[in-house]
């Protein structure tokens, strides 16, 4: 699968995200980076443990490397999970499946680039 495509499978935006980097080769560099990212399994440990204040940044963490990426429909689930926990409200349950959804897709979406 190309850069394109790829963006748009995970519902991503590429143009933006190739006015950042610059380059081709600099988004694959980053996007192939991606997967080592720890802040999905941080969040749902921290949530599973109950601990907010984890939960909070691991998903304010998820949600700005989505931005930078151009990651938008991970970036919009993680904004809604981090504006739930920013509130100091663990309930996201509601809201985890959808996120975990984007994110599984976007892993798997990764490792199909050519």
């Amino acid at each position: 699968m190309n850069t394109e495509t790829f963006y748009e499978k995970i519902g991503g935006d590429y143009a933006d995200t190739m006015g950042r980097l610059m380059t081709e080769e600099r988004v694959l560099r980053f996007v192939r980076k991606f997967p080592a990212d720890g802040s999905f399994n941080a969040l749902k440990d921290a949530l599973a443990r109950g601990v907010q204040e984890e939960a909070f940044r691991a998903a304010h963490t998820l949600k700005g490397v989505a931005q930078n990426l151009g990651f938008t429909a991970l970036y919009e689930k993680a904004s809604a999970v981090t504006e739930v926990l920013r509130g100091g409200n663990l309930d996201v349950a509601a809201l985890m499946p959808d996120l975990e959804s984007i994110y599984n897709l976007t892993v798997e979406s990764i490792s199909a680039l050519d």
